[in-house]
Protein backbone atom coordinates (compact mmCIF):
# COMPACT_ATOMS: atom_id res chain seq x y z
CA UNK A 1 0.00 0.00 0.00
CA UNK A 2 1.39 3.44 -0.53
CA UNK A 3 -0.13 6.91 1.23
CA UNK A 4 0.13 10.05 -0.09
CA UNK A 5 0.23 13.19 1.98
CA UNK A 6 -0.16 16.56 0.00
CA UNK A 7 1.15 19.80 2.19
CA UNK A 8 1.99 23.20 1.14
CA UNK A 9 -1.76 24.47 0.82
CA UNK A 10 -3.30 27.91 1.43
CA UNK A 11 -5.07 30.83 1.00
CA UNK A 12 -3.08 33.04 -1.74
CA UNK A 13 -3.80 35.71 -4.01
CA UNK A 14 -3.91 36.41 -7.63
CA UNK A 15 -0.77 36.45 -8.99
CA UNK A 16 1.03 34.53 -5.93
CA UNK A 17 2.94 31.43 -6.32
CA UNK A 18 2.92 28.38 -4.18
CA UNK A 19 4.31 25.02 -4.09
CA UNK A 20 2.38 21.92 -3.04
CA UNK A 21 4.04 18.77 -1.75
CA UNK A 22 2.89 15.22 -2.28
CA UNK A 23 5.17 12.54 0.60
CA UNK A 24 4.85 9.36 -0.28
CA UNK A 25 5.19 6.57 2.25
CA UNK A 26 4.75 2.48 2.09
CA UNK A 27 6.39 1.91 -0.86
CA UNK A 28 9.26 3.78 -3.30
CA UNK A 29 6.94 5.80 -6.01
CA UNK A 30 10.42 6.53 -8.03
CA UNK A 31 8.44 3.90 -10.94
CA UNK A 32 5.37 5.41 -10.61
CA UNK A 33 3.59 7.83 -12.73
CA UNK A 34 2.22 10.50 -10.24
CA UNK A 35 -0.22 13.04 -11.11
CA UNK A 36 -2.31 15.64 -9.47
CA UNK A 37 -6.11 16.96 -9.48
CA UNK A 38 -8.08 18.92 -8.70
CA UNK A 39 -11.54 19.32 -8.02
CA UNK A 40 -13.08 23.38 -7.77
CA UNK A 41 -15.94 24.11 -6.11
CA UNK A 42 -19.57 22.56 -7.49
CA UNK A 43 -17.36 20.84 -10.29
CA UNK A 44 -15.77 17.23 -11.09
CA UNK A 45 -12.36 16.29 -10.25
CA UNK A 46 -9.79 17.20 -13.28
CA UNK A 47 -6.89 16.64 -14.33
CA UNK A 48 -3.79 19.34 -13.49
CA UNK A 49 0.08 17.60 -14.62
CA UNK A 50 0.97 14.02 -14.89
CA UNK A 51 4.94 12.85 -14.45
CA UNK A 52 7.14 9.65 -15.64
CA UNK A 53 10.54 9.51 -13.94
CA UNK A 54 11.11 7.35 -17.52
CA UNK A 55 12.74 10.24 -19.39
CA UNK A 56 11.15 12.80 -17.62
CA UNK A 57 8.04 12.53 -19.18
CA UNK A 58 4.93 15.01 -18.65
CA UNK A 59 1.80 16.35 -19.18
CA UNK A 60 -0.35 19.28 -18.51
CA UNK A 61 -3.70 20.40 -18.45
CA UNK A 62 -4.51 23.42 -21.08
CA UNK A 63 -5.40 25.79 -17.93
CA UNK A 64 -1.98 25.26 -16.39
CA UNK A 65 0.44 24.89 -19.07
CA UNK A 66 3.10 27.48 -18.77
CA UNK A 67 2.12 28.12 -15.18
CA UNK A 68 1.89 24.96 -13.11
CA UNK A 69 5.56 22.70 -12.92
CA UNK A 70 5.33 19.08 -12.14
CA UNK A 71 8.60 17.59 -10.38
CA UNK A 72 9.76 14.81 -8.27
CA UNK A 73 12.37 13.78 -6.13
CA UNK A 74 13.09 10.40 -6.07
CA UNK A 75 15.34 10.51 -2.58
CA UNK A 76 12.96 12.00 -1.22
CA UNK A 77 9.82 9.43 -2.12
CA UNK A 78 8.06 13.36 -3.00
CA UNK A 79 6.26 14.87 -5.78
CA UNK A 80 5.60 18.63 -5.96
CA UNK A 81 3.24 21.04 -8.15
CA UNK A 82 5.07 24.21 -8.30
CA UNK A 83 2.21 26.82 -8.99
CA UNK A 84 2.94 30.44 -10.62
CA UNK A 85 0.69 32.97 -11.60
CA UNK A 86 -2.31 31.74 -9.79
CA UNK A 87 -5.71 33.01 -10.66
CA UNK A 88 -9.14 32.61 -8.94
CA UNK A 89 -10.07 29.90 -11.17
CA UNK A 90 -7.43 27.72 -9.99
CA UNK A 91 -9.29 27.78 -6.46
CA UNK A 92 -10.07 23.75 -5.83
CA UNK A 93 -8.98 21.17 -3.16
CA UNK A 94 -5.76 19.54 -4.86
CA UNK A 95 -5.24 15.88 -4.75
CA UNK A 96 -1.86 13.46 -5.02
CA UNK A 97 -2.48 10.65 -6.84
CA UNK A 98 0.11 7.27 -8.29
CA UNK A 99 -0.28 4.81 -10.74
CA UNK A 100 1.41 1.80 -9.74
CA UNK A 101 1.60 0.41 -13.45
CA UNK A 102 3.55 3.26 -14.79
CA UNK A 103 2.27 3.67 -17.47
CA UNK A 104 4.28 4.05 -20.63
CA UNK A 105 2.00 6.37 -23.12
CA UNK A 106 1.52 10.25 -21.44
CA UNK A 107 -1.69 10.92 -23.27
CA UNK A 108 -3.37 8.36 -20.56
CA UNK A 109 -1.47 10.34 -17.25
CA UNK A 110 -4.61 12.76 -17.37
CA UNK A 111 -7.17 9.63 -17.18
CA UNK A 112 -8.43 9.58 -13.48
CA UNK A 113 -8.97 6.00 -13.60
CA UNK A 114 -5.17 5.12 -14.24
CA UNK A 115 -4.75 6.32 -10.74
CA UNK A 116 -4.96 3.34 -7.88
CA UNK A 117 -3.63 5.65 -4.98
CA UNK A 118 -4.76 9.41 -4.12
CA UNK A 119 -3.86 11.58 -0.68
CA UNK A 120 -6.41 12.91 0.87
CA UNK A 121 -7.02 16.24 -0.83
CA UNK A 122 -5.89 19.66 0.31
CA UNK A 123 -7.55 23.01 -0.66
CA UNK A 124 -6.35 25.91 -2.34
CA UNK A 125 -8.16 29.55 -2.39
CA UNK A 126 -7.49 32.39 -4.48
CA UNK A 127 -8.78 35.13 -3.98
CA UNK A 128 -8.77 37.63 -6.54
Amino acid sequence: QVQLLESGGGLVQAGDSLRLSCAASGRTVSNYVMGWFRQPPGKEREFVAGHSSRGGRTLYADSVQGRFTISRDNAKNTVYLQMNSLKPEDTAVYYCAADSGGVFFVVLFGAITLYDYWGQGIPVPVSS
